[in-house]
C-alpha cells in the first residue's frame, strides 16, 4: 500500500490543499503517496458529512495532517470515515490523550512542570477563591502559568498567562478569567495551572515520535533557526508508556541544564517548521501492509 494523507482543504479554492500544508502535500505526492482533502471549517461547525465529502470511498488507512480539532470532532470524523471505508491510523482515544494535557501529564511526571486542571466550558467562571485554593493545593508557592488543555495565551503573557504566585488566589483568578475570555469559544477542555520554570532562552526542540521512536529532531516553529540536540532517553520511556503512534514533544533546556518537556501534542496537528524538509518527517510514517 502507499502512504495516504488527509490534508485540510483550501477554504478559498476547494480543490486545493490549504496553502499552509501545500509543501507537505507536494512532498507526499512527489514520493508516490496519495492525498485527499478534508473540509476543516465544515468539521468545526459540526457538519461531518460535508467535511469528508471529498474523501474517496474505501480509501483505506490514512494519516491526518491539518489544523487542530477537538477530541469529539476527531472522533466524529473518524466514525464517518470508517463507515466510508477509510480508517484514521491514529485512534480517537490516542488523539485526545496526546492532544490534551490531562491525557499525557501524569505519564511525563518528573519530566514536565507539575500541573493541575479542572474542566470548564467556554465562558465559564474559573471558580471562587476556595475552589482555586483547592485546585492549586498540590503546587508549590511561586510563579506559574495558566492555559487551557491545549493552548496558552503566551502572546498576552502578563495579562492572561503568567501568574507571579499561584497562591495569590485573587490574582490567579483574574488572570485565569482573562485567559478564558480571550480563548472564548475555542477554550479547549478547561483550566490548567502549571508551575513556571526558567529556560535558557536558546530555543525549543520539537521531537516527532513514530511508534515510540524519535523520527525527527528539529526546531520548534517559534525558533526555526535553532539546531537543538536534546537528551531523549528519559523522554523516550515516557513516550512509549503513553502508547500513541504519532506524537510530538516540545523540549527546552532549563537554566540548570536539564531538558524539560514543555508540551506534548498529537503529531497530526503539530506544526512543521518551514526550515524542515517535509520528507524528513513523511519518510518515517508507516505505510500499512
Amino acid at each position: 500500500m502507499t502512504l495516504t494523507v488527509l490534508f485540510c482543504v483550501d477554504p478559498i479554492h476547494p480543490r486545493r490543499v490549504d496553502p499552509h500544508y501545500a509543501r507537505e502535500a507536494a512532498a507526499v505526492r512527489d514520493h508516490y503517496g496519495e492525498t485527499a482533502l478534508l473540509d476543516h471549517d465544515a468539521l468545526r461547525r459540526g457538519d461531518v458529512e460535508a467535511a469528508v465529502r471529498a474523501v474517496p470511498a474505501d480509501l483505506g488507512p490514512v494519516w491526518y495532517r491539518g489544523w487542530m480539532v477537538t477530541g469529539p470532532e476527531y472522533a466524529a470524523m473518524a466514525g464517518v470515515l470508517k463507515r466510508r471505508g477509510t480508517v484514521l491510523l491514529t485512534h480517537p482515544d490516542d488523539y485526545t490523550r496526546a492532544h490534551e494535557l490531562p491525557g499525557w501529564h501524569d505519564t511525563f511526571a518528573g519530566l514536565t512542570p507539575q500541573s493541575v486542571w479542572r474542566p470548564l466550558s467556554p465562558g465559564q467562571d474559573p471558580g471562587d477563591l476556595n475552589a482555586l485554593a483547592e485546585l492549586v493545593r498540590p503546587l508549590r508557592p511561586g510563579p506559574g502559568v495558566v492555559k487551557d488543555y491545549v493552548k496558552s495565551r503566551k502572546h498576552e503573557w502578563d495579562e492572561a498567562c503568567f501568574v507571579p504566585d499561584v497562591k495569590n488566589l485573587a490574582q490567579l483568578r483574574d488572570i485565569a478569567a482573562k485567559m478564558i475570555a480571550l480563548q472564548d469559544e475555542y477554550l479547549a477542555g478547561g483550566l490548567v495551572v502549571r508551575e513556571f520554570e526558567s529556560y535558557d532562552g536558546e530555543g525549543e526542540a520539537r521531537v516527532w515520535w513514530v511508534d515510540g521512536e524519535p523520527a525527527l529532531v528539529g526546531p520548534h516553529p517559534d525558533t526555526p533557526g535553532v539546531e537543538p540536540d536534546p537528551e531523549l532517553d528519559a523522554v523516550a520511556h515516557a513516550v512509549r508508556a503513553l502508547g500513541c503512534r504519532f506524537i510530538t514533544t516540545d523540549l527546552a533546556r532549563r537554566t540548570d541544564g536539564e531538558w524539560r518537556v514543555v508540551e506534548v501534542g498529537d503529531g497530526q496537528v503539530s506544526d512543521l517548521p518551514a526550515s524542515v524538509d517535509a520528507m524528513d518527517l513523511y519518510a518515517h510514517l508507516p505505510v500499512p501492509d
